[in-house]
């Protein structure tokens, strides 16, 4: 009996060392938040086409699209690792998330208009993720949601920096 009991204790131990990885609510609430807020990077770049004259705005949406969304389905796939459904709600009470009125003023302006404005709501939009990208590193176990988080922090102030100077 107490050699099937010892087994049975190792064997949960050995389990529990190769399964899931340890993650905890802040790490589950970064990643249900920031896959909505990262939606609405996309389709804030997706505008930049046929509204910007810029070079340089549009290359910068290019790089937010190329780079946000490898990183909606990472975060995608470890909510499902996890057991954690994606929040019904589309973020707009998260950091820097825009509103459907932004969105609309957005979506209605050209030219140096559109520029101008897309550039003050994306600082503003990338501000909200270094936010929650500061929670995720001081509260967060997960050490790939670390290392994404981390990797979103610096990214975005570089990002950041770069619209402020466009802005001038």
């Amino acid at each position: 009996m107490k050699k099937s009991l010892i087994g049975a204790v190792v064997g949960m131990l050995v389990l529990s060392a190769c399964g899931s990885p340890a993650n905890n609510a802040a790490d589950v609430t970064f990643a249900q938040e920031m896959v909505p807020h990262h939606q609405q990077a996309l389709d804030m770049a997706k505008l930049v086409p046929s509204r910007s004259s810029d070079s340089e705005v549009r290359d910068l949406a290019q790089r937010i699209e190329k780079a946000q969304g490898p990183e909606i389905a990472q975060m995608n796939e470890w909510l499902q690792q996890w057991g954690a459904a994606q929040e019904d709600h589309e973020g707009h009470d998260t950091a820097g998330m825009m509103s459907h009125g932004d969105m609309a003023e957005l979506e209605k302006s050209t030219g140096q208009e559109f520029d101008r404005l897309w550039l003050r709501m994306m600082i503003e939009h990338h501000e909200g993720a270094v936010e929650m990208a500061r929670t995720a590193l001081q509260r967060g176990e997960d050490e790939k949601t670390r290392k994404l988080a981390q990797a979103v922090l610096e990214g975005q102030q570089r990002e950041i920096a770069e619209m402020k100077a466009l802005l001038g």
